[in-house]
């Protein structure tokens, strides 16, 4: 069977058509190339160097360190206010808040520690005896010297009017004796900072604390340890 043969016109066609193509693909290989270095280059810019690696290792590291020391010293610290809370209370009287009369200065279920020793001052928070119970609160006022309270709750010690940072509200509180009060020889007049709620020597059931019944004066709070500090 003869095979048919293409006329010869027809492939100088495709030979003139294909020459004519040839400049356009060589440019689009050109300009893939182009493509191709462009990205190359790009990359070799965002690719970190080894000076730069090194230094992000470094940074690391130390970050690593520093996580690790800060987290030995919180340990530390821990075990050394556990300990130092555990020998005080071997070592020392302690006394714990409660029913809220010494608010904002004490919180409930705060432990302190007391002395015995030492001259007892205006300002101080003792701790005393008062029937089968311990209470704590501030003295204001000393032997011999007159109290008065007005109807807002300001207080006068001898005439001047008493500087009380340490309250948040002043009030006269529950109160029965009458104004001006001297303090007994070897007595002292107290309150609590939370003069609503305080029952203290403005009542007469409580009346001015005798120095034999106090048992000491606060000095630290041993607890909470997020509170540990001078009272």
């Amino acid at each position: 069977m003869k095979q048919k043969h293409e006329p010869k016109h027809v492939h100088k066609h495709e030979r003139k058509h294909k020459r004519k193509q040839e400049p356009e693909r060589k440019q689009a290989r050109e300009q893939e190339r182009g493509f191709e270095q462009e990205h190359e280059q790009e990359q070799d810019i965002n690719r970190p160097t080894s000076n730069q690696l090194g230094k992000e290792i470094q940074r690391r590291e130390l970050s690593k360190e520093v996580r690790k020391t800060v987290l030995n010293a919180i340990k530390t610290l821990v075990v050394i206010s556990a300990v130092a809370v555990l020998m005080a209370t071997l070592l020392f009287p302690t006394v714990r808040v409660e029913r809220g009369s010494m608010t904002p200065t004490l919180r409930d279920g705060e432990q302190l520690i007391i002395i015995t020793v030492g001259r007892i001052k205006r300002g101080d928070i003792i701790a005393f005896s008062a029937g089968n119970q311990t209470l704590i609160k501030r003295v204001i006022a000393t032997a011999g010297e007159s109290v008065e309270i007005d109807p807002n709750g300001a207080v006068y010690i001898d005439g001047v009017i008493l500087n009380e940072p340490y309250l948040s509200t002043a009030s006269l509180g529950q109160c029965d004796i009458e104004f001006p009060y001297i303090v007994p020889e070897n007595h002292f007049f107290v309150m609590g900072d939370n003069r609503d709620a305080s029952i203290d020597s403005r009542l007469s059931e409580i009346g001015a604390i005798q120095r034999d019944a106090i048992t000491g004066k606060t000095i630290l709070r041993i607890w909470p340890l997020n509170r540990v500090g001078i009272v």
